[in-house]
């Protein structure tokens, strides 16, 4: 078993420039939509929400919104989708907006920045809680924090990734994710001047999106680093660990937890 290191991505960095961020970020949604990555979790997801017994979401540490953009896609499929709010401490109002035209009666936002360990009770009250292929960002404390806080205060909590600890997972984004990358100056909605020499006249924006790739993987927790999360918080919740799988032998991983009978907030 690898262990979990707590490595440095370019989409973390405060220095690195917006439109290398943008065509990281950007391209990962985009390529969650071409891979089809999220659809084994439609199954999963709809139960969970059936035991929150809500179909409101608050999207944590939504990104550019292409998460919850695809499995609000996806879902759907299968009768009315949940309503999803997004969120993050870092709002991408621009990227938001485009989404929630995609989905007017899905898909809303909050504005000002949200702290994902500490949710105000307004934004909470009914809701469950969404992370998608965010989780691994948050070192432990952090990661914890976010955990305890939806466990005070929420429906439920539903987290999941898309890849597993190991370098080698990262190889199912790798048709889907060039594609998306080599895309990203043609389709985004700003700076495409400069992401077009980031992407197609120099390895920059290549290098820069499999090092993160390859970082993610090895920030994945598995399922004992979530169990031993949430086993201080008492059994108020109850807790989903399952594994999913996608084209090119992806495969990945979701967790939740839901109040237990007579403990909702």
């Amino acid at each position: 078993m690898l262990p979990r290191l707590q490595l440095v991505e370019f989409n973390d960095l405060a220095a690195t420039p917006a439109p290398l961020r943008d065509a990281i970020v950007e391209s990962l949604s985009r390529s969650l939509r071409w891979g089809r990555m999220l659809r084994g979790l439609v199954d999963p997801f709809r139960e969970f929400l059936a035991a929150a017994g809500t179909d409101e979401v608050l999207d944590l540490c939504a990104g550019a919104g292409g998460p919850a953009s695809v499995l609000a896609g996806e879902l759907a499929g299968h009768g009315a989708p949940p309503r999803f709010l997004l969120t993050d401490l870092f709002p991408r109002i621009e990227s938001w907006e485009a989404v929630r035209a995609e989905h007017p009666e899905t898909i809303d936002f909050i504005e000002t920045p949200v702290d994902a360990t500490a949710i105000p009770p307004a934004l909470a009250s009914g809701r469950a809680r969404v992370v998608i292929n965010a989780f691994h960002h948050f070192p432990p404390p952090l990661a914890t924090a976010i955990l305890a806080d939806a466990v005070a205060g929420s429906r439920g909590i539903f987290i999941s990734e898309a890849l597993v600890r190991n370098p080698l997972s990262f190889l199912a984004f790798g048709p889907a994710g060039l594609a998306a990358l080599l895309a990203e100056p043609l389709l985004a909605r700003r700076d495409r001047v400069a992401k077009a020499f980031l992407v197609w006249a120099t390895p920059i924006a290549l290098a820069a999106g499999t090092w993160d790739g390859l970082v993610s993987t090895m920030r994945i927790y598995e399922e004992s680093d979530l169990r031993a999360m949430v086993a201080p918080l008492g059994d108020a919740f109850r807790w989903t660990y399952g594994v999913y799988t996608y084209p090119f032998g992806g495969r990945g991983y979701y967790f939740h937890g839901v109040p237990r009978v007579g403990a909702a907030p």
